[in-house]
């Protein structure tokens, strides 16, 4: 528990190392399956607090019940717990001594397969995000989230040889490390390619309950409307995640074609998002539309896993049908999308959860002027999510040297600066409008020219080496025994 406390929004970030000894500690000099149990305890204290949220949604707005939204939050918080027992096992298992320097890099190995792999990926908690305020916050634009989650990890060891072994060397590489990331705090990898552009993102603070009602449609509507007209003349007002709550084929011609009009008047850029159902084929997209200059749309490609799809097909529709739980079924629509543009600049789009996946936010990055993401957090009320969510967000402005427009349903809505730093904010459940600059960027950090495949390639090789290292000695150990 004391590791999800380093996040937001607690924001203790130094515990995320503390933990990290705690848990190292106890992997030593013990059997695989104890390392395995170990691990498995950290991660029911980690996710058991980092993603409680996962009960607001289903009990407060999927209508289960209590006893079954506990009982999923349970298995969820349970599936999850498996990585950190994993990486234990592994630490155990592989290691003869010395595991302390195998752990940060098996660490992070485990938290790249959760959140890359399994189930097209769950990034939540990864240790890296911890870190937007501290020194290590330079390696994000240079190793992203996962090459600073290991150095998190490695600090943590490092710690635990100085201490046990009173080396200054080992203390002297663990200052060295901090101030690397301090001394790269102050470069700049990006730069201004224009005037400064002005924005308006709203909030329209529309619960989730609400949100999808008939009778609330019109109102729905007509709060955004007057909410745009009052800011006609910005470059750009963006509005959160199916901020429409129908079909674009139903609101087109009466809603949508009049604000691309005034839009055009104006010489405003709006960016609005509503699902879009495909009439031939009957598939449904989570999409974000443009209007005024251009008129296009982004379809989201990467859904959300119970939420928006449904994997673990049959199994998972027949439990959540026993459940009386209803959950979306939309279409990916794929990674080859155009850029949209809005205020004579193309931009990276995301919806919601893919602004948790930072090789989405790289995609195009190079003809891309600035990031702006649609999101409703509305699902989880007044939990740590939305806090949670939008430091990840952070996160994606810092690894690719882009401000970020994030526009949210509920809160938090922010301006991120190319530094991760929120310039702006919204707090959460007020009706807002959040007025700003920001300044389209050019230029690509390291981490948006490599990605994060070299740094899970250095670390495989690595581990390779030490395990190769130990083996030598093992064996040099058995020879003179002999």
């Amino acid at each position: 528990m004391l590791y999800t406390l380093a996040f937001a929004p607690f924001d203790y970030p130094y515990l995320a190392i503390v933990a990290l000894m705690c848990l190292f500690v106890c992997w030593q000099q013990v059997t695989p399956r104890r390392a395995l149990v170990r691990g498995y305890l950290f991660g029911l204290g980690q996710f058991g607090l980092g993603v409680s949220w996962v009960y607001v949604s289903i009990h407060d707005f999927g209508r289960a019940g209590i006893a079954s939204s506990s009982l999923m939050t349970a298995a969820f918080a349970g599936f999850w717990a498996v990585f950190p027992a994993l990486a234990g096992y592994a630490c155990a298992k592989i290691t003869r001594s010395n595991r302390v320097l195998f752990m940060p890099i098996i660490w992070l190995l485990i938290e790249y397969l959760r959140g890359d792999w399994v189930l097209d990926g769950f990034p939540w908690l990864l240790a890296g995000y911890s870190q937007l305020d501290t020194p290590l916050s330079g390696y994000m634009p240079v190793l992203g989230v996962y090459g600073t989650g290991f150095i998190v990890a490695l600090s943590a060891s490092l710690i635990l040889v100085s201490l046990n072994d009173k080396s200054w060397r080992v203390a002297l590489l663990l200052l060295v490390l901090w101030a690397g990331g301090a001394y790269l705090q102050k470069l700049s990898w990006t730069h201004a390619i224009g005037a400064p552009i002005r924005v308006a993102l709203i909030q329209g603070n529309i619960t989730q309950d609400k949100k999808w009602l008939p009778e609330n449609k019109l109102n729905t509507l007509r709060l955004y409307k007057t909410l745009t007209e009052q800011h006609w003349g910005v470059n750009v007002i963006v509005w959160p995640e199916t901020s429409i709550p129908a079909y674009l084929s139903e609101v087109e011609e009466p809603f949508l074609m009049p604000l691309h009009q005034a839009a055009q008047q104006y010489h405003t850029d709006l960016i609005v998002s509503l699902p879009i159902k495909n009439q031939s084929s009957s598939e449904k997209y989570n999409a974000v539309m443009t209007l005024g200059s251009h008129i296009a749309d982004y379809r989201k490609q990467h859904l959300l896993p119970f939420g928006e799809t449904m994997p673990w097909q049959p199994l998972s529709g027949f439990v959540l049908k026993q459940l009386g739980i209803k959950l979306g079924n939309f279409s990916s629509g794929g990674n080859q999308q155009p850029l949209l543009n809005a205020a004579g600049y193309p931009f990276i789009t995301s919806i919601c959860y893919e602004d948790v996946f930072g090789k989405l936010a790289s995609q195009g990055l190079e003809q891309a002027a600035y990031l702006v993401n649609v999101t409703n957090d509305g699902w989880f009320g007044n939990s740590i999510e939305p806090h949670q969510h939008v430091q990840m967000a952070r996160m994606r402005a810092l690894e690719t040297g882009r401000f970020l427009l994030r526009s949210t349903n509920t809160g938090l809505t922010a301006i991120v600066a190319p530094n991760g730093k929120m310039t702006q904010q919204l707090p959460l459940f007020e009706v807002g409008v959040l007025n700003g600059e920001i300044t389209p960027m050019g230029g690509l950090t390291p981490y948006a020219r490599i990605g994060d495949k070299p740094i899970i390639v250095f670390l495989v090789v690595l581990l390779l080496v030490l395990l190769g290292i130990q083996k030598r000695i093992f064996g040099l150990q058995l020879i003179r025994l002999s």
